[in-house]
């Protein structure tokens, strides 16, 4: 009877030893909601590295997401419900995820998104935009702000898109004593878009001029639209280390450049407004490439010069990381025909520019040297028609006159 007792107390050690430890719980600190009239976008700050399943569900239409062990934390409260998003509700399912149901007032589309992890965690945007014509894809961007018109001359103004990133639920890096990247963008970007005002035969447009929040792709509406010459989207740099710091300037690479016309060819029909000035409608499959693909280069080469110009500016004004014009798959860079740059002004990551970075001293020195290295790409390549380019070629004829005698 003993030896069967130490058999059994034997047999339950082993099956005890074998099994496996508990599943790591992470936690949902905070759920963020904003509604407009046709579409709603919820900010998901985690407090680690979970994934995230989301599927539809009907009559009524929810939106779900569920969230792989993970909990709600303890400060975490649900947002009240906000016109066109009818009800937010929360549960734990048996497999031990965290499910959100979003009801909406319309069937919706239905968009995760990734923000850049940070030591805290990681933030998960949950993008709902309605059907119909309303809210559509291709329905209109939100309205640019325009800052004050430059003075008028026989030639068109250059038009320069600023982009200040992130806005609204979409805080960006979050700084020492809670300094938000999206404050920090608006506010260079507003004092860009004046200095470019100021400039004889340039004007500016904003993609935002208040705390709003704007997926990637409408920001290249907005430049799209407003026919810009140039789009320059402005953001803070942040890393594990806190002694990193200095400006960066990023360009499209290759791959983001090759993954952008699959995904235009693969639309053409229903996409011809996209590309202003190359018409895809219609163009067999490869004609529309060799089209799209020189429309590429070009933007490209100029993308790079351009590129290069602010990079030398900055360095003459602020701390520069690297002195090469850097390359990535960066959505807002992706417009085929508008030479594109994204300015990584700091790191928000080093307290001592982070302090930096809020002071209106030295975001008026980071727009200065922003705007110069743009005044001297246009003053070398101006755009045909343009005030500047009518400039240059005056320029060219004097000089011409000159040497001739």
């Amino acid at each position: 009877m003993i030896r069967k007792i130490f058999y059994l107390l034997f047999a339950l050690l082993g099956v005890l030893a074998v099994r496996p430890a508990s599943a790591r719980v992470d936690h949902l600190e905070h759920l963020r909601v904003s509604s407009a009239a046709h579409a709603a976008t919820a900010r998901l700050e985690l407090a680690g590295f979970t994934r995230a399943h989301y599927f539809r569900l009907q009559h009524p239409d929810r939106e779900v997401i569920d969230l792989l062990g993970t909990r709600a934390g303890a400060r975490l409260r649900l947002p009240r419900p906000n016109g066109w998003l009818r009800d937010v509700r929360m549960g734990i399912r048996p497999n031990g995820a965290l499910r959100l149901v979003f009801t909406t007032a319309s069937a919706a589309h239905m968009r995760l998104v990734w923000l850049r992890p940070s030591r805290a965690g990681r933030v998960l945007l949950f993008e709902l935009r309605g059907f119909g014509p309303e809210s559509s894809a291709h329905a209109a961007p939100p309205r640019a702000i325009r800052t004050r018109l430059a003075p008028r001359d026989d030639g068109r103004d250059i038009i320069v898109t600023v982009d200040p990133g992130h806005g609204g639920i979409d805080s960006g890096t979050i700084g020492p004593h809670g300094t938000m990247e999206k404050t920090i963008t608006l506010d260079i970007g507003r004092l860009l878009a004046r200095r470019i005002d100021r400039q004889r035969g340039m004007r500016a447009t904003l993609t935002r001029d208040s705390d709003v929040y704007l997926t990637l792709r409408d920001r290249m509406r907005v430049a799209r639209r407003d026919h810009a010459n140039l789009f320059v989207s402005i953001h803070v740099n942040d890393c594990n280390d806190p002694h990193i710091k200095g400006a960066q300037v990023y360009i499209l690479s290759l791959h983001g450049a090759s993954s952008e016309a699959a995904r235009i060819l693969a639309a053409r029909e229903n996409a011809s407004d996209d590309l202003a000035g190359v018409q895809l409608r219609g163009k067999s499959h490869t004609l529309a490439t060799v089209l799209l693909n020189l429309s590429q280069t070009t933007t490209i080469a100029h993308s790079v010069v351009a590129a290069h110009d602010v990079l030398r500016a900055l360095d003459r004004s602020v701390p520069v990381n690297k002195m090469t014009v850097q390359q990535a798959a960066f959505v807002v860079l992706k417009s085929p025909t508008i030479p594109s740059m994204l300015v990584e002004t700091d790191f928000m990551s080093d307290p001592t520019e982070a302090l930096k970075l809020r002071q209106p001293w030295y975001q008026r020195r980071i727009a200065d040297a922003i705007f110069r290295g743009i005044l001297a790409y246009f003053r070398d390549h101006p755009p045909a028609g343009t005030l500047f380019a009518e400039e240059r070629a005056a320029r060219l004829r004097t000089l011409v006159a000159r040497n001739a005698h």
